[in-house]
Protein backbone atom coordinates (compact mmCIF):
# COMPACT_ATOMS: atom_id res chain seq x y z
CA UNK A 1 0.00 0.00 0.00
CA UNK A 2 0.85 3.62 -0.81
CA UNK A 3 0.72 7.17 -0.14
CA UNK A 4 1.11 9.89 -3.28
CA UNK A 5 3.26 12.53 -1.91
CA UNK A 6 2.98 14.08 -5.23
CA UNK A 7 1.75 13.23 -8.66
CA UNK A 8 0.86 14.96 -11.98
CA UNK A 9 -0.16 13.35 -15.36
CA UNK A 10 2.82 11.55 -16.44
CA UNK A 11 2.35 9.32 -12.77
CA UNK A 12 -1.15 9.08 -13.01
CA UNK A 13 -0.67 7.60 -16.20
CA UNK A 14 2.46 5.19 -15.43
CA UNK A 15 0.29 3.75 -12.12
CA UNK A 16 -2.35 2.80 -15.03
CA UNK A 17 -0.10 0.86 -16.61
CA UNK A 18 0.00 -1.67 -14.54
CA UNK A 19 -1.73 -4.10 -17.16
CA UNK A 20 1.27 -3.12 -19.78
CA UNK A 21 4.00 -4.47 -16.85
CA UNK A 22 1.00 -7.77 -16.82
CA UNK A 23 1.11 -8.74 -19.84
CA UNK A 24 4.45 -8.28 -20.97
CA UNK A 25 5.58 -10.49 -18.08
CA UNK A 26 3.04 -13.03 -18.72
CA UNK A 27 4.75 -14.22 -21.46
CA UNK A 28 7.32 -15.68 -18.77
CA UNK A 29 4.22 -17.02 -16.55
CA UNK A 30 0.86 -16.14 -15.82
CA UNK A 31 1.01 -13.23 -13.26
CA UNK A 32 -2.50 -11.04 -12.28
CA UNK A 33 -2.75 -8.11 -10.31
CA UNK A 34 -4.88 -5.33 -9.65
CA UNK A 35 -3.81 -1.59 -8.96
CA UNK A 36 -6.72 0.07 -6.28
CA UNK A 37 -7.71 3.76 -5.43
CA UNK A 38 -7.57 5.26 -1.60
CA UNK A 39 -11.27 7.16 -1.96
CA UNK A 40 -9.78 10.78 -1.86
CA UNK A 41 -7.11 9.98 -4.42
CA UNK A 42 -9.43 8.71 -6.60
CA UNK A 43 -11.87 11.59 -6.64
CA UNK A 44 -8.60 13.65 -7.60
CA UNK A 45 -7.82 11.80 -10.46
CA UNK A 46 -11.31 9.86 -11.66
CA UNK A 47 -10.94 10.66 -15.77
CA UNK A 48 -14.86 11.68 -15.27
CA UNK A 49 -17.20 12.60 -12.46
CA UNK A 50 -19.77 9.64 -13.61
CA UNK A 51 -16.73 6.95 -12.56
CA UNK A 52 -16.95 7.52 -8.95
CA UNK A 53 -19.04 4.50 -7.77
CA UNK A 54 -21.62 4.62 -5.13
CA UNK A 55 -20.40 2.91 -2.62
CA UNK A 56 -16.84 4.05 -2.24
CA UNK A 57 -15.77 5.15 1.29
CA UNK A 58 -12.98 4.76 3.61
CA UNK A 59 -12.14 2.78 6.15
CA UNK A 60 -12.15 4.15 9.50
CA UNK A 61 -11.19 1.76 11.73
CA UNK A 62 -12.91 -0.70 14.94
CA UNK A 63 -12.71 -0.15 18.71
CA UNK A 64 -14.42 -2.80 19.84
CA UNK A 65 -13.97 -5.92 21.87
CA UNK A 66 -10.60 -5.92 19.65
CA UNK A 67 -9.60 -3.05 17.71
CA UNK A 68 -9.17 -3.06 13.86
CA UNK A 69 -6.96 0.32 12.80
CA UNK A 70 -7.30 2.03 9.39
CA UNK A 71 -4.56 2.75 7.31
CA UNK A 72 -4.29 5.82 5.21
CA UNK A 73 -3.50 4.06 1.51
CA UNK A 74 -4.17 6.19 -1.65
CA UNK A 75 -3.01 3.03 -3.98
CA UNK A 76 -2.76 -0.71 -3.22
CA UNK A 77 -0.73 -2.64 -5.28
CA UNK A 78 -2.08 -6.52 -5.66
CA UNK A 79 0.52 -8.87 -7.38
CA UNK A 80 -0.52 -12.85 -7.61
CA UNK A 81 1.28 -15.85 -8.88
CA UNK A 82 3.42 -19.17 -8.29
CA UNK A 83 6.53 -17.21 -9.23
CA UNK A 84 7.73 -14.42 -6.12
CA UNK A 85 10.46 -13.40 -9.01
CA UNK A 86 8.27 -12.40 -11.43
CA UNK A 87 5.81 -10.50 -8.62
CA UNK A 88 8.99 -8.62 -7.50
CA UNK A 89 10.07 -7.78 -11.47
CA UNK A 90 6.60 -6.21 -12.04
CA UNK A 91 6.91 -4.48 -8.93
CA UNK A 92 10.15 -2.82 -9.48
CA UNK A 93 9.07 -1.92 -13.07
CA UNK A 94 5.78 -0.45 -12.27
CA UNK A 95 7.56 1.34 -9.27
CA UNK A 96 10.40 2.46 -10.51
CA UNK A 97 9.83 5.77 -12.85
CA UNK A 98 7.39 7.06 -9.82
CA UNK A 99 9.23 6.12 -6.46
CA UNK A 100 9.98 9.04 -5.46
CA UNK A 101 6.58 10.14 -5.54
CA UNK A 102 4.92 7.60 -3.50
CA UNK A 103 5.57 6.76 -0.05
CA UNK A 104 5.25 2.70 0.83
CA UNK A 105 3.05 2.48 3.78
CA UNK A 106 2.62 -1.49 4.38
CA UNK A 107 4.79 -4.02 2.00
CA UNK A 108 4.30 -7.59 2.45
CA UNK A 109 5.44 -10.79 0.10
CA UNK A 110 3.09 -13.94 0.82
CA UNK A 111 3.43 -17.08 -0.21
CA UNK A 112 0.82 -20.26 -0.17
CA UNK A 113 1.88 -22.62 3.33
CA UNK A 114 1.16 -26.42 2.71
CA UNK A 115 -2.14 -27.33 1.32
CA UNK A 116 -3.61 -23.85 1.03
CA UNK A 117 -3.50 -23.32 4.83
CA UNK A 118 -3.22 -20.52 7.58
CA UNK A 119 -0.73 -20.62 9.64
CA UNK A 120 -3.18 -21.83 12.48
CA UNK A 121 -2.79 -25.32 10.67
CA UNK A 122 -6.75 -24.77 9.23
CA UNK A 123 -8.10 -24.07 5.41
CA UNK A 124 -8.60 -21.16 4.22
CA UNK A 125 -11.14 -19.94 1.98
CA UNK A 126 -13.08 -22.80 1.97
CA UNK A 127 -16.20 -21.35 1.29
CA UNK A 128 -14.84 -19.13 -1.32
CA UNK A 129 -16.96 -18.41 -4.73
CA UNK A 130 -15.75 -20.98 -7.44
CA UNK A 131 -15.82 -20.35 -10.76
CA UNK A 132 -15.24 -16.92 -12.78
CA UNK A 133 -18.85 -16.83 -13.23
CA UNK A 134 -19.37 -17.10 -9.42
CA UNK A 135 -16.89 -15.17 -8.88
CA UNK A 136 -18.08 -12.38 -11.38
CA UNK A 137 -21.45 -12.14 -9.25
CA UNK A 138 -19.82 -11.65 -5.88
CA UNK A 139 -17.14 -9.32 -6.84
CA UNK A 140 -17.75 -7.34 -10.12
CA UNK A 141 -19.53 -4.08 -10.23
CA UNK A 142 -22.28 -4.48 -12.98
CA UNK A 143 -24.18 -0.65 -13.62
CA UNK A 144 -26.35 -1.06 -16.16
CA UNK A 145 -26.30 3.01 -16.89
CA UNK A 146 -22.27 2.99 -16.77
CA UNK A 147 -20.81 0.55 -18.98
CA UNK A 148 -17.30 2.01 -18.02
CA UNK A 149 -18.45 1.00 -13.69
CA UNK A 150 -19.05 -2.11 -14.79
CA UNK A 151 -16.25 -5.15 -14.51
CA UNK A 152 -14.54 -2.50 -11.23
CA UNK A 153 -14.86 -3.34 -7.75
CA UNK A 154 -13.96 -2.71 -4.47
CA UNK A 155 -11.17 -4.58 -2.26
CA UNK A 156 -10.36 -4.36 1.57
CA UNK A 157 -6.78 -5.13 2.77
CA UNK A 158 -6.06 -6.19 6.24
CA UNK A 159 -2.96 -7.70 7.29
CA UNK A 160 -2.79 -9.28 10.97
CA UNK A 161 0.04 -10.51 13.27
CA UNK A 162 -0.64 -13.97 14.77
CA UNK A 163 -0.14 -14.88 18.44
CA UNK A 164 0.82 -18.58 17.97
CA UNK A 165 2.30 -19.84 21.40
CA UNK A 166 -1.19 -19.15 22.81
CA UNK A 167 -2.91 -20.83 19.84
CA UNK A 168 -0.68 -23.56 19.93
CA UNK A 169 -1.32 -23.99 23.71
CA UNK A 170 -4.95 -24.98 22.68
CA UNK A 171 -5.82 -28.55 21.71
CA UNK A 172 -7.19 -29.78 18.13
CA UNK A 173 -10.72 -29.78 19.42
CA UNK A 174 -10.41 -25.87 20.98
CA UNK A 175 -8.66 -24.60 18.18
CA UNK A 176 -11.79 -26.16 16.12
CA UNK A 177 -14.26 -24.45 18.25
CA UNK A 178 -12.43 -21.16 17.85
CA UNK A 179 -12.74 -22.05 13.81
CA UNK A 180 -15.96 -23.65 13.28
CA UNK A 181 -14.30 -26.19 11.17
CA UNK A 182 -12.46 -29.81 11.69
CA UNK A 183 -8.89 -29.22 11.73
CA UNK A 184 -7.93 -31.96 9.38
CA UNK A 185 -10.32 -31.65 6.36
CA UNK A 186 -12.02 -28.53 6.87
CA UNK A 187 -16.18 -29.84 7.73
CA UNK A 188 -17.91 -27.56 9.36
CA UNK A 189 -19.04 -28.31 12.73
CA UNK A 190 -22.77 -28.96 13.66
CA UNK A 191 -24.68 -26.40 14.63
CA UNK A 192 -24.61 -27.77 18.36
CA UNK A 193 -20.71 -27.84 18.36
CA UNK A 194 -19.90 -24.82 16.73
CA UNK A 195 -20.45 -21.63 18.99
CA UNK A 196 -21.72 -18.20 18.50
CA UNK A 197 -18.15 -16.61 18.84
CA UNK A 198 -16.35 -19.50 16.07
CA UNK A 199 -14.88 -17.47 13.52
CA UNK A 200 -17.70 -18.93 10.68
CA UNK A 201 -20.22 -18.48 13.04
CA UNK A 202 -19.09 -14.20 12.71
CA UNK A 203 -18.24 -14.41 8.90
CA UNK A 204 -21.21 -16.09 7.35
CA UNK A 205 -23.73 -13.90 7.44
CA UNK A 206 -27.17 -15.06 5.88
CA UNK A 207 -29.86 -12.47 4.50
CA UNK A 208 -33.07 -13.43 2.64
CA UNK A 209 -32.17 -16.95 3.06
CA UNK A 210 -28.64 -16.20 0.78
CA UNK A 211 -25.07 -16.12 2.39
CA UNK A 212 -23.23 -12.78 1.85
CA UNK A 213 -20.53 -13.65 -0.07
CA UNK A 214 -17.34 -12.21 -1.04
CA UNK A 215 -13.96 -13.64 -3.26
CA UNK A 216 -11.31 -13.24 -0.54
CA UNK A 217 -7.13 -13.80 -1.75
CA UNK A 218 -5.68 -14.21 1.94
CA UNK A 219 -2.02 -15.75 2.31
CA UNK A 220 0.49 -16.21 5.06
CA UNK A 221 3.27 -14.36 5.54
CA UNK A 222 6.35 -15.72 7.85
CA UNK A 223 9.64 -16.34 9.04
CA UNK A 224 11.54 -18.48 11.42
CA UNK A 225 12.76 -15.62 13.89
CA UNK A 226 10.31 -12.70 12.66
CA UNK A 227 6.49 -11.83 11.83
CA UNK A 228 3.86 -14.11 10.92
CA UNK A 229 0.59 -13.72 10.20
CA UNK A 230 -2.40 -13.66 6.83
CA UNK A 231 -2.84 -10.53 4.66
CA UNK A 232 -6.49 -10.50 3.92
CA UNK A 233 -7.72 -8.96 0.75
CA UNK A 234 -11.38 -9.28 -0.16
CA UNK A 235 -13.22 -8.02 -3.31
CA UNK A 236 -16.61 -7.63 -3.61
CA UNK A 237 -19.31 -5.41 -5.10
CA UNK A 238 -20.78 -4.21 -1.75
CA UNK A 239 -18.13 -2.63 1.00
CA UNK A 240 -21.21 -3.03 3.34
CA UNK A 241 -20.64 -7.11 2.90
CA UNK A 242 -17.29 -5.92 4.68
CA UNK A 243 -18.64 -3.69 7.06
CA UNK A 244 -21.21 -6.31 8.53
CA UNK A 245 -18.48 -8.76 8.51
CA UNK A 246 -15.99 -7.01 10.69
CA UNK A 247 -18.66 -5.60 12.98
CA UNK A 248 -19.43 -9.29 13.52
CA UNK A 249 -15.73 -9.97 14.31
CA UNK A 250 -14.49 -7.17 16.52
CA UNK A 251 -17.38 -7.01 18.96
CA UNK A 252 -19.37 -3.94 17.59
CA UNK A 253 -22.41 -5.88 15.92
CA UNK A 254 -25.80 -6.11 18.10
CA UNK A 255 -25.09 -8.73 20.30
CA UNK A 256 -21.74 -7.47 21.08
CA UNK A 257 -19.63 -11.20 20.92
CA UNK A 258 -16.43 -10.94 18.87
CA UNK A 259 -14.96 -13.78 16.80
CA UNK A 260 -12.75 -15.88 19.12
CA UNK A 261 -10.27 -16.40 16.74
CA UNK A 262 -9.34 -12.17 17.29
CA UNK A 263 -8.08 -13.03 20.51
CA UNK A 264 -4.98 -15.31 18.73
CA UNK A 265 -4.67 -12.84 15.96
CA UNK A 266 -4.21 -8.36 15.53
CA UNK A 267 -4.97 -6.55 13.26
CA UNK A 268 -2.11 -4.08 12.01
CA UNK A 269 -3.81 -2.25 8.95
CA UNK A 270 -7.18 -1.90 7.24
CA UNK A 271 -8.32 -0.22 4.01
CA UNK A 272 -10.66 0.10 1.80
CA UNK A 273 -10.25 1.07 -2.37
CA UNK A 274 -11.77 1.24 -5.72
CA UNK A 275 -10.07 -1.04 -8.17
CA UNK A 276 -11.29 0.27 -11.23
CA UNK A 277 -11.81 -1.69 -14.83
CA UNK A 278 -9.29 -2.23 -17.23
CA UNK A 279 -10.98 0.20 -19.75
CA UNK A 280 -11.17 2.71 -16.79
CA UNK A 281 -7.12 2.90 -16.55
CA UNK A 282 -6.62 2.92 -20.40
CA UNK A 283 -8.94 6.58 -19.69
CA UNK A 284 -6.01 7.80 -17.49
CA UNK A 285 -2.99 7.08 -19.45
CA UNK A 286 -4.98 8.81 -22.82
CA UNK A 287 -3.40 11.97 -23.67
CA UNK A 288 -1.23 12.05 -20.23
CA UNK A 289 2.25 10.77 -21.15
Amino acid sequence: MFTVAQHNADTIAQIARLPDYLDNISQLEKVSGAVSFGEQFWKQIAPQPNLIPAGIRTFKGITGHRSAPATTADLFLHLNSARADLNYEVAQQWLQPIQHQLNIVDEQACTRYLDERDLTGFIDGTENPEGNDERSEVAILSDASNALLSGSSFVFVQRFEHQLDGWEKLSVVEQEKVIGRTKQDSVELDDDAKPPTAHISRVVIMENDEELEIVRHSLPYFSVSGKKGLVFVAYTKDLDIIEKMLSNMFGIANDKMHDQLMNYTTAVTGAMLFTPSKKILSLLTTNRS
